[in-house]
């Protein structure tokens, strides 16, 4: 197993990237491992991360502004070869259409619940794992 996964969040609001950081932890789950964020508030700075590489998983919060997560995580589907497996928040439960309109891989609901957080980042991270 790789010492550390990369997971890049996405957030205009620091507030929501402490929530994600804040319900990971060191590792969202003990047969994954450990965690290194990188974090993003803007569309350009996520597409310049992704472009460089080694991205395990993407969290993208879709009530961001001006590019919502949602929309980005659509965009980089399109248009990110070997596209990594994205998280989205969602502001609302009734927003799981558009979720899966965005070909995110998961979402939960804001506020982040840590636990339901954890479990999603920890299975996005198996099944990276199992693909590589």
């Amino acid at each position: 197993m790789q010492s550390t996964a990369t997971v890049l969040v996405y957030s205009d609001n620091a507030g929501t990237r402490e929530q994600v950081r804040l319900a990971t932890g060191r590792r969202p789950a003990a047969d994954v491992p450990a965690v290194e964020f990188i974090e993003c508030a803007t569309l350009p700075a996520v597409l310049k991360e992704l472009d460089k590489g080694g991205i395990d998983v993407c969290v993208l919060d879709g009530e961001a502004v001006p590019a919502g997560g949602m929309g980005v995580c659509r965009q980089i589907k399109d248009e990110v070869f070997r596209c990594p497996p994205v998280l989205v928040l969602m502001g609302r439960p009734q927003d799981a259409w558009l979720a899966t309109w965005s070909r995110a891989d998961a979402a939960v609901t804001l506020p982040v619940e840590p636990v339901e957080f954890a479990e999603a980042l920890a299975g996005l991270l198996r099944g990276r794992r199992a693909a590589a």
